[in-house]
């Protein structure tokens, strides 16, 4: 434990305090997403699940996976999915914590770059990330909304 936090691998019991901590950053509950989450990453021997414990209360959390061959990366990568600290013990070094401890994790399996997805709008979670070295990579997130009458359905297939 360094400096009375401890970081362990997540247990399902932890599922309250993540939708409690992801409520109050987000202000909106979502615990069957996490409960998805935490179920999946039990089952599944590439995740890579972590809690930073202070004082036996779940302080923040960090969600990633193994991956490869996706998106047309040809190599074996880690993916942070989702990470979180409890407001009231931001900027105390939880976050950078729990990432130094998913990068030891990540380098266990042979892991050489790590991927993850943040909205522009979330100023602070980029500068959490830039601060840890991540740097904007070389792909591009694309979106497309389906809208009722965006498509019709009746098109005939294109003929040869």
């Amino acid at each position: 434990m360094k400096g009375g936090v401890l970081i362990r691998p997540l247990k399902p019991e932890d599922l309250e305090a993540i939708v409690e901590i992801d409520q109050k950053i987000l202000g909106t509950r979502r615990p069957d997403f996490y409960l998805k989450k935490i179920s999946k990453n039990s089952k599944k021997q590439n995740t890579i699940a972590l809690v930073a414990e202070v004082e036996g209360k779940v302080v923040g959390f960090i969600l990633g996976a193994i991956s490869g061959w996706e998106f047309g990366v040809p190599s074996t990568f880690g993916w942070i999915d989702t990470v979180g600290v409890d407001p009231e013990f931001q900027g105390r070094g939880i976050g950078t914590f729990l990432f130094k401890n998913i990068v030891k994790e990540f380098l266990k399996f042979g892991i050489k770059r790590i991927y993850t997805l943040v909205s522009w709008e979330d100023w602070d979670l980029l500068a959490f990330f830039r601060k840890m070295g991540f740097r904007r990579g070389e792909l591009i997130n694309l979106e497309y909304e389906i809208k009722d009458s965006s498509l019709d359905t009746q098109d005939t297939p294109p003929s040869f």
